[in-house]
């Protein structure tokens, strides 16, 4: 009897516990390289961060009888200078685990002059969670990205440049896939094109002047391949922070190869809505989403 009582309490804790949020370092050992940033990390506004020299993920599982076996992992955004970690992220990560969906918020490392170290990170965190799939009670082949702003670039970056694994390395964790297997882009920065790029966005992730090998290398709609995941876009029409045309040029560039993509071009809404609700048409979109979800059969 007392085995009993004791083996349902174990199960009791294991289900609690996965319904809770917790947070894990991206790299527990030490990151590759360094982004130089000797400032101590800095909230403000809130929950926005800067000076993130330490990549973080922090996880927001569903609960045991809604969960669909997918996940996200979720950049926000900021202009690579600073994060947006509530309405672009921990808000977003909560409605997804509602919907039965895994939500992982990525605090990412600045670039700080280093262009690659972002990228490194959102690799590392989808690694990570493929990993970790039996554990969370994820399906390894529907875990997504999502951006918004310049996180929307970053994740963009990762939709089209990833690996399916390196069986040769010495890191297990490098074995595993980082391809994303969708793609959320709110209000996405998709190119470093001085006609419509963010410019912001661009100088600080690869430095000032025109160095048009890494301006080439980060404009996102010049790397849509057969292998891009299908996409799901969200925009207003009156962003003055990101023109439309980031999102349009991507959605051409994905269609250009057949790849499932949907955009919604909502009429007001401005830049960086997120999770936010303005009374207005935009605040849809999350409903919008999970429909798409079910009918790329993402989730049921």
């Amino acid at each position: 009897m007392r085995t009993t009582i004791a083996f349902f309490t174990l199960v009791i804790i294991s289900f609690t516990t996965m319904a809770q949020d917790f947070k894990l370092k991206v790299w527990p050992n030490g990151a590759p390289d360094s982004n130089g940033l000797t400032t101590p990390e800095e909230v403000f506004d809130g929950k926005r961060v800067r000076n993130v020299s330490e990549a973080e993920i922090y996880v927001y599982l569903p609960k045991i009888g809604i969960n669909t076996g997918a996940a996200v992992v979720i950049c926000p955004g900021g202009g690579y200078a600073m994060e947006a970690m509530d309405h672009e992220g921990y808000d977003m990560a909560e409605w997804l685990a509602s919907q039965g969906v895994a939500g992982i918020v990525l605090k990412y490392r600045l670039p700080n002059g280093h262009d690659q170290i972002p990228l490194e990170d959102a690799q590392r965190a989808l690694r990570i969670v493929r990993q970790k799939a039996a554990e969370w009670g994820i399906n390894p082949a529907k875990i997504g990205i999502a951006g918004s702003s310049a996180g929307g670039h970053l994740a963009s970056t990762a939709g089209t440049r990833f690996d399916l694994g390196k069986p040769d390395s010495s890191d297990p964790l490098e074995k595993f896939s980082c391809r994303p297997d969708f793609m959320l882009l709110l209000y996405p920065v998709i190119t470093f094109n001085e006609e419509f790029g963010h410019m912001g966005s661009r100088t600080n992730l690869i430095g000032a002047g025109n160095k048009w090998e890494l301006v080439e290398k980060y404009s996102n709609e010049l790397h849509a391949t057969a292998q891009t995941p299908p996409t799901f876009l969200v925009l207003a029409d009156d962003d003055g922070g990101v023109p439309p045309r980031n999102s349009i040029e991507f959605y051409m560039a994905l269609k250009k190869y057949k790849i499932p993509a949907e955009m919604h071009i909502f009429r007001d809404g401005g830049h960086g809505f997120g999770m936010r609700k303005k009374n207005i048409p935009v605040d849809q979109w999350p409903n919008l989403f999970a429909q798409w979800m079910k009918a790329q059969g993402i989730t049921k």
